[in-house]
């Protein structure tokens, strides 16, 4: 097991810091794409409802991040929450690869 002798709060700070940072980072990067480019495959309020989901993500990563933080690693996230911004990230992750293949086959259906 990684890191099993470590106490409780260093712990989550092994593992919860950088997959804060991660979320954070892939939130970032969905809401650039989801802002500056035009998703031929999607409805326009179909992407403007997945960037305010993903609008609310990212400032709820950056607001636990900041408590995480500020209190030296001694918060946690509820793992239902964490699978909700993972799901997230999945439904971006297959926009993002479906909006590549639309530019590399040329198709703007």
């Amino acid at each position: 097991m990684l890191h099993s002798n470590l106490p409780e709060p260093q712990l989550l700070k092994v593992l919860l810091e950088p997959l804060l940072d991660d979320f954070q980072d892939w939130f970032s990067r969905a809401q650039s794409l989801l802002r500056t480019e035009v998703m031929p495959f999607l409805e326009v309020a179909d992407q403007q409802a997945l960037l305010s989901r993903v609008d609310a993500a990212l400032n709820d990563v950056v607001a636990t991040q900041s408590l995480f933080r500020a209190t030296e690693g001694q918060v946690g996230v509820d793992t239902h929450v964490l699978m909700q911004w993972h799901t997230l990230l999945m439904e971006c992750w297959q926009v993002a690869h479906h909006y590549r293949l639309s530019k590399s086959n040329g198709c703007h259906t």
